[in-house]
Parts: structure tokens; C-alpha cells; sequence
């Protein structure tokens, strides 16, 4: 693993228990400029995740809590005029940051959704015909309770879509939260983190690094063959876009490269498959009767589409 990965991977880690795969996940989505919906209860860690990354990269950090009563604005800032210039002067909403926790998406209205995802999908805010590029490098943690639906809006298929990745936290093992027991007695585990262990800069090379990851032919084919075995399954209404290729496609290179590699194998679009897809599809009446989720269509989708041999360069 690259020096600079495993020094973020040991500082989140100080923080965050028993969570390896949730921390590669991230780390993954961040190096491809994605974002991630973490569906999970709460009280399980995902604001000391985001936190977490933050405070290890020094980046800036931002949180809002999603309700039915927040603004557009509150998302993306607002103009207002000066009384001593009698200028309209710009203030910034929470998404002006690095890292943007927004917890509950599913209990904001459609439009402040709508005002988010669009935020994620442009890097850039336009008020008053001025538009304004966020900082670099940009990720929103958005944060759902998958149980709770009471006073809540669904967020739709095409705008889930938008998002990297769907990951679950899941409880801790009784011997992890021992572990979290003792570190939360004296002190916030966040306080683990004494000084950012990389720069936003150093991100934003990793990221150009990842770009040069090599993916052969037959790699790119077993991408899409799998994306194409979920618009034909017999379980699905909904199968993966051409959006969703891409992103399993930077995901796996991704993959590789916090392994050590310099190009793809099959297990990395494999091991990032369920993270980058399942979220993106919709199960038929018949699929919720016999699959139950759709992470089930994604592990029958990898066992029938065949493994290319010749990968390497």
C-alpha cells in the first residue's frame, strides 16, 4: 500500500474501530472524486468517519442536519446587501468545505435533495449568475436511516444514482466495542487525531495517480459484461447505467492502487461491485419476493459472469 494511504488508513483507524473495509471504501471514493450515502442506524460511527477524514487530511469540514424546514440555500449560500456598500455580498452555505457531512438526506424536501446532488454532481455553486468553484479536493458523506421512514422523503432512483457508493457501517463485534468502550472513557476518539496526516493537496496527487492505474481490454469487457447482466435479470426492473460502468470501472482502480498495483485484476471490479452497484438497482416484484435486496442480484450477477484470464499488462 502507498505510504501516504496507509498513513490515512492508521489515522482514521484511531478513530474508527473494526471498520477496515468501510475506511478502503471511502478512501476509494475519495480518490476517484466520488461520494458516498452511508445507509445505516444511528449511533454507529458515520459522523466520526467523516470527521475523522477530515481532521487526517486537514481539509475543512462542514455538517448539516437534514430536516424537512432547511433551505436550498442553506446548502449552497446565499447573496445579501451590504448596509455599509449597499453591495450584494456572497455568504457561504455548508457545502462550501472540503468534507460535507449531510446527515439524514432522506428527511430533507426534494428541492434542498435536489440543490445537494446537483452541488456533488457540478463541484460548483451559481448564485445571482456568479458561479463559484468549491474547494478541491470535494465529498459529501450523506447519511440515511434505512428503518426509520416516518417524515422522511424518499430519495429517488435517478438522484441515488449519483452517489459513488452505498456503504454499511454495521454494528461492531462485542470485542470492537469493548475497544470503543475504552477509548470513549477519558476522551472523543477524534481527539486520537493530533494533526492531519496529508493535505488536500497531496489528494489531489493521489488522484492523478489513480487515473494512471492500466486496465486491459479484457478487464474493461468484464466491467461491462456484469453492468449488461443486471439490465437482463429477471429480478430487476432497473439495471445499472453507463454512469454506473464508469463508476465501477474507477472503483476498481481504485482497488488497485490501495493494494499496491499498477493495474486491475478481476478481484478489484469483484470486491467493489456490490459497494458501486447495488444501490443503483431496482428490484421487480418478483426479484423482492425471492432476492430481498439487490446485493443478492449482484453476488448471483459475479458467480454467472465469466472471469477473463489474461489481465496483467
Amino acid at each position: 500500500m502507498n505510504t501516504e494511504i496507509q498513513k490515512l488508513t492508521d489515522s482514521i483507524g484511531s478513530v474508527i474501530v473494526g471498520k477496515d473495509n468501510v475506511i478502503r471504501c471511502v478512501i476509494a471514493g475519495l480518490l476517484c472524486s466520488g461520494h458516498i450515502l452511508i445507509e445505516d442506524v444511528p449511533g454507529v460511527g458515520k459522523t466520526q468517519l467523516a470527521a475523522a477524514l477530515s481532521r487526517s487530511i486537514g481539509g475543512s469540514f462542514n455538517r448539516i442536519q437534514l430536516t424537512p424546514d432547511v433551505m436550498p440555500s442553506d446548502i449552497t449560500g446565499y447573496s445579501m446587501v451590504n448596509q455599509t456598500t449597499f453591495e450584494l455580498e456572497y455568504r457561504s452555505g455548508a457545502a462550501m468545505c472540503n468534507f460535507l457531512l449531510a446527515d439524514e438526506i432522506n428527511r430533507a424536501s426534494p428541492k434542498v435533495q435536489s440543490a445537494l446532488l446537483e452541488v456533488m454532481e457540478e463541484h460548483q455553486i451559481s448564485i445571482d449568475g456568479e458561479t463559484r468553484k468549491l474547494p478541491a479536493p470535494f465529498m459529501v458523506l450523506a447519511t440515511q436511516n434505512p428503518v426509520e421512514t416516518y417524515g422522511t422523503y424518499h430519495l429517488p432512483e435517478a438522484q441515488m444514482d449519483r452517489f459513488f457508493m452505498r456503504i454499511s457501517m454495521g454494528y461492531p463485534t462485542e470485542d470492537e466495542e469493548m475497544m470503543i468502550l475504552s477509548r470513549t472513557e477519558h476522551h472523543n476518539p477524534i481527539e486520537n487525531i493530533k494533526e492531519a496526516v496529508l493535505h488536500p493537496e497531496d489528494i489531489i496527487g493521489l488522484q492523478k495517480q489513480v487515473e494512471e492505474i492500466y486496465v486491459s481490454d479484457a478487464v474493461k469487457r468484464y466491467i461491462l459484461r456484469i453492468v449488461a447482466a443486471t439490465r437482463t435479470h429477471d429480478s430487476l426492473t432497473l439495471g445499472a447505467s453507463p454512469r454506473g460502468s464508469i463508476a465501477l470501472y474507477k472503483a476498481a482502480k481504485a482497488n488497485a492502487f490501495l493494494a499496491g498495483r499498477d493495474y486491475v485484476l478481476p478481484d478489484d471490479v469483484k470486491e467493489m461491485s456490490e459497494s458501486v452497484l447495488a444501490h443503483r438497482l431496482i428490484l421487480s416484484p418478483k426479484g423482492k419476493a425471492k432476492q430481498g435486496d439487490t446485493r443478492s442480484v449482484i453476488e448471483e450477477v459475479l458467480a454467472a459472469v465469466p472471469v477473463p484470464m489474461e489481465t496483467e499488462k
